[in-house]
């Protein structure tokens, strides 16, 4: 992976490819999901995230509606990596892409295509872009947390 870190064209073709051909994008409007309206005041970004968790873990997570291409990519990538994963496992991926946006040491492999967004904190107007799907998703997962309390 550190390779793919060092070659911009690289990390910008795996922006484009998830913008332009977004995954899981569409909703469900099923009961069994939870979701979440998530809106940019900064940016056009204005999506809703949902996911279906079992227990402990993410079933699917989906995303629809407009955002920019770091928006729609940095989501789409998201829910690529969280569905099939544990609750706990998603908490882990989520704090390593914070610290990556925030310029910190972390784990490159556990974030797999998500480096691409590794400049993204450089840029403090696409800070929001880059996590708004991401912030959206924690929040379904705490709230399926609390209904499980």
């Amino acid at each position: 992976m550190s390779e793919l870190l060092k070659n911009p064209q690289i990390l910008r073709e795996i922006i484009m490819d998830h913008y332009q051909y977004p995954h899981n994008h569409e909703l469900t409007h099923s009961d069994e999901y939870l979701s979440v309206h998530m809106a940019s005041e900064s940016c056009i970004d204005d999506i809703h995230v949902e996911a279906k968790f079992d227990a402990n873990k993410v079933v699917d997570v989906r995303f629809d509606g407009v955002a920019c291409t770091i928006g729609t990519a940095s989501t789409s990538i998201m829910t690529e990596l969280m569905i099939g994963k544990t609750k706990e496992e998603a908490r882990t991926i989520i704090a390593e892409y914070y610290k990556m946006i925030d310029g910190q040491a972390y784990d490159e492999e556990l974030l797999e295509e998500a480096v691409a967004f590794q400049n993204v904190g450089k840029q403090a107007n696409r800070i929001k872009c880059a996590t708004i799907g991401w912030k959206g998703f924690e929040e379904l997962l705490n709230e399926s947390e609390k209904e499980h309390e």
